[in-house]
């Protein structure tokens, strides 16, 4: 969204109105190009296989964790506010801000942290499995100017949440609503986990989307400042969850 500014970024993906005088009906092509790719991106549909990894989830479910609406609302709160959420959030926003300021040494650093830190060897595959196969679709179908350079100043392995910010902004769409998509994409297909996991109705997984409206808000604010000296995680039980499902008898998921 080249020329875009925040301020008209936020509004056009929240519903939210401009102030009177900056008030308009249309969007700029521009706009209209970034909120399209945003939801080819960050849409299920989006072949980057997101629908074979539950992060830990269905041990949480077998474990009697989770085990129904409320209990899995409070798992992903969690998640999202001190554990894998968050991690990846500032992941995606410190390389988003790398490629924008063509700082090729900051975007290796993040890209080598992003796939070191990771709990488990599950995790590892679902984040590297999933980033290559973002960066191959978009560089396949969605290429433009720059992706290929800010691909090799990488340096090796691109994890998911490294390859959404650095083909973002290298399309010029601003942060804050690549991070907020990325992060309903995010919360979206845990909830699909578990409803299938649990199991729950419709309804209720659409509920706890809903409850967990402002969670991703607090955690995108939080993602948007933070430095690679903020980043680390609390959600000991949700790594357990993940390194244990690595042995578990019977699987849906592949994490």
């Amino acid at each position: 969204m080249a020329g875009m500014s925040i301020t008209t970024a936020i509004p056009m993906l929240t519903g939210t109105t401009e102030p009177k005088a900056l008030a308009r009906e249309e969007m700029t092509e521009a706009e209209a190009a970034g909120l399209y790719r945003l939801l080819t991106w960050l849409s299920p549909a989006f072949p980057v296989g997101g629908f074979s990894y539950s992060s830990g989830i269905e041990w949480a479910v077998e474990a009697g964790d989770i085990g129904d609406a409320a209990t899995l609302r409070d798992w992903l709160a969690a998640m999202l506010e001190d554990g894998s959420g968050f991690c990846d959030a500032a992941f995606l926003a410190l390389a988003h801000r790398a490629v924008g300021a063509e700082d090729a040494h900051a975007l290796r650093e993040v890209a080598e942290l992003a796939a070191a830190f990771v709990p488990s060897r599950e995790r590892q595959l679902e984040t590297t499995t999933q980033g290559r196969a973002f960066i191959e679709i978009a560089r396949a179908a969605w290429s433009c100017d720059g992706l290929d350079h800010a691909i090799s100043n990488c340096g090796g392995v691109i994890v998911y949440p490294v390859a959404v910010g650095l083909v973002s902004a290298v399309h010029d769409i601003p942060l804050p609503p690549a991070l907020h998509a990325f992060l309903h994409a995010l919360v979206s297909n845990w909830i699909s986990a578990g409803s299938r996991l649990i199991p729950l109705g419709q309804t209720d997984s659409q509920r706890v989307l809903a409850a967990l409206e402002p969670v991703v808000a607090a955690t995108a604010v939080r993602a948007i400042a933070a430095t690679l000296d903020d980043l680390g995680g609390a959600t000991f039980r949700a790594d357990l969850a993940s390194l244990r499902h690595e042995t578990q008898y019977t699987r849906l998921f592949r994490s």
